[in-house]
């Protein structure tokens, strides 16, 4: 009976192992399979979304909308379908459907959101980026909802679809056109319209539409005060008693904040808190005594957000700047004796009708800055826009010498100064090598596109 007993466990062990090799097969063979089968499902559903296969309507069920700068590609979709919206770009964007509550919210760089059609009509719409400058930058298109065909009248920005030499032409024919002279210069110097008994300067300034050319053709309806933009720069010495008459020929209520200057609380700017509005028609005085340097600006705070980015900014300066002279600032070298050949303002915006722009302007409208050999120049970064601008100037070191007006106890060298919004910096620079020199910001979707150079980019040529 023992001598049995291997013979009969090595049956039951073969027939085991045989049984277990026929499930692992049959287990495998079920694994592949539905493996194929989603993989199958994950095709079809690729197809829907990225190619728009017909759902049971009979249309496109479902396309994708890619989102960068400064383009929306072309979609159709059928009513009850699905938009899956991705951003394709490096900065932030949206997108909505004009004449419909369905919009997405602020997508970064790589993130993605589906858009539900079902509540939408059949028709054509207009879609639409809102974030600040990029609807004007270009981020327009057409969308039919309920089509079957492409749309017409956006731009299919895929990398096959990409004419190269087109492009190298449109760059090219942009750069060729700098600078061209435009209507209309910003920052004018403002001087006072009276001088008082006591010696208080009067300063004027209508707050008002009116028509500004940003760049060649482009003339856009901007709020200015003035009828300029950026608005009159406005240069006092300490000590000035100042008076800021501001009338508002607006169709907006309307105040003024003095942004940087140290303002009694009545004439601080914000109403209603520390003033009545400004309503059409009205005008309100703004009293201020110089006690300090400052590098301040001033706009609207009463619905600004409809103001500032149309134009509604200006410029302010209160005595000068100190200097590091005699200092050796990272290896540049500032002679006691020092001479400021041109001292300026460089206002940069990137919102509402105005757009991405240097001094109300976009390339190749923006002004060049002409020098001589061995100029040293001083000039004032302002940003009046909706987001940050590295700015950088090609060669030259930048001697970051002031921020916000306040004179730096250490100043430095910097290569891109980071301007943020409300943000002021002094910048002082040696010019010591001639040549035509970019001047731009360092975000680049803000200065090129498919289309050629634009928006924030000028030039400084030192002869």
């Amino acid at each position: 009976m023992h001598t049995d007993m291997p013979q009969e466990s090595n049956k039951r062990d073969n027939l085991f192992a045989i049984a277990v090799g026929v499930s692992l097969t049959a287990l495998l063979v079920a694994v592949v399979g539905f493996g194929f089968g989603m993989r199958a499902i994950d095709k079809s559903e690729e197809k829907s979304v990225a190619g728009g296969t017909s759902g049971a309507s009979g249309g496109p069920s479902s396309a994708s909308v890619s989102l960068k700068e400064f383009s929306i590609d072309d979609a159709s979709v059928a009513v009850g379908g699905m938009l899956q919206i991705k951003n394709a770009g490096s900065v932030p964007h949206n997108l909505i459907i004009d004449g419909t509550d369905v919009k997405t919210g602020d997508l970064g760089s790589g993130d993605s959101e589906a858009l539900m059609l079902g509540g939408v009509a059949p028709g054509t719409y207009t879609v639409y980026c809102n974030i600040p400058g990029h609807r004007d930058a270009g981020m327009e298109a057409q969308l039919t909802v309920g089509g079957d065909g492409p749309v017409a009248g956006g731009t299919d920005h895929s990398e096959e679809h990409m004419d190269y030499q087109a492009m190298t032409d449109a760059m090219l024919s942009t750069m060729s056109k700098f600078p061209t002279v435009t209507e209309g210069v910003g920052n004018p110097t403002l001087e006072p319209t009276e001088v008082l008994a006591d010696g208080t300067k009067v300063f004027d300034l209508v707050a008002a539409i009116t028509p500004w050319e940003v760049s060649p053709g482009k003339i856009v309806q901007a709020w200015s005060y003035n009828g300029v933009v950026p608005g009159p720069s406005i240069y006092l010495e300490i000590g000035d008693k100042v008076e800021f008459r501001m009338k508002n020929d607006l169709p907006l209520a309307t105040d003024m904040h003095l942004h940087g200057l140290n303002m009694d609380f009545e004439f601080d700017g914000v109403a209603p808190i520390t003033q009545p509005v400004v309503n059409p028609g009205e005008t309100f005085v703004y009293k201020y005594t110089a006690d300090e340097v400052a590098v301040a600006m001033y706009h609207p705070h009463f619905h600004s957000q409809v103001s500032m980015p149309n134009g509604m900014f200006g410029t302010i300066f209160v005595g000068q700047v100190p200097l590091p002279l005699g200092k050796t600032v990272g290896g540049v070298d500032v002679p006691a004796d020092v001479k400021i050949t041109q001292e300026f303002p460089m206002v940069v915006n990137d919102s509402g009708v105005i757009g991405y722009s240097l001094n109300g302007k976009s390339f190749p409208a923006t002004a060049p800055i002409f020098a001589n050999d061995g100029d040293w120049v001083l000039f004032h970064y302002f940003n009046e826009g909706s987001q940050s601008h590295p700015m950088h100037l090609h060669r030259f070191d930048q001697i970051v010498v002031a921020k916000d007006g306040f004179p730096l106890d250490n100043p430095y060298l910097a290569d891109v100064v980071n301007v943020a919004p409300g943000e002021r910096y002094s910048v002082l620079v040696h010019l010591d090598k001639p040549g035509t020199w970019i001047w731009h910001c360092h975000i680049l979707p803000h200065v090129e596109s498919d289309t050629g150079m634009f928006g924030m980019v000028t030039a400084i040529v030192v002869k």
